[in-house]
Order: structure tokens, then C-alpha cells, then sequence
């Protein structure tokens, strides 16, 4: 396995702790974080941060944009998404992922 496969490995274990402090750490290994993983980031962050929801929200959001090529309802809805992650944050993510793949 390359340093790189592994590096992502401990990443995706980290992703599975839901402790940001591990994520954070395994994910400064990695040469680029994609979006998918970074919306499961945004989970944890709702979960165990809220008052960084908005700042990581609209971090992702903007990767979004730069990403894809998302029209004004797409972004409502992944920003609907992000929203959902404040109460229900495994509901939100399931959202925001699905909104990602439809664009």
C-alpha cells in the first residue's frame, strides 16, 4: 500500500471516531481533502462544534460553487442540508451528499 493509500486509510478510520481532534490530525496527512469527505467533516463539526456550523458551512458551500456548477436551487438545498445537520446531523449529511451527487 502507498503512504498516500495509507495516510487515506487513517483518514477514513478518523472520519469513523467522529472525534474532530483525530479527523483534524488525519486529515493534515492528506495532499487534499474531496468534498464528500469534507461534508462529513461539516457533520462532526455540527455535532461536536456547533458554534463552527456556519463557518464550516460556507466553506463547503464555496468549494461547492467552485466544484461544480450548481444552480440557485441546488445551493438552497445543500444549504438546507447544512441546516438540517443543526438538529438531525446524519440526516443532513445524507442530504447535503445526495445534493452533491445530483449536480
Amino acid at each position: 500500500m502507498t503512504s498516500q493509500g495509507s495516510s487515506y486509510s487513517r483518514f477514513q478510520r478518523a472520519l469513523t471516531t467522529h472525534n474532530l481532534a483525530i479527523i483534524t490530525a488525519a486529515a493534515r496527512e492528506l495532499p487534499a481533502i474531496d468534498l464528500h469527505d469534507a461534508a462529513r467533516i461539516t457533520a462532526v463539526i455540527a455535532r461536536q462544534r456547533p458554534e463552527r456550523l456556519d463557518a464550516a458551512g460556507v466553506r463547503w458551500l464555496h468549494r461547492y460553487c467552485t466544484e461544480h456548477d450548481p444552480t440557485l436551487a441546488d445551493l438552497a438545498r445543500a444549504t438546507a442540508a447544512l441546516q438540517t445537520m443543526r438538529e438531525d446531523h446524519d440526516r443532513g449529511l445524507r442530504e447535503l451528499l445526495h445534493t452533491t451527487r445530483a449536480s
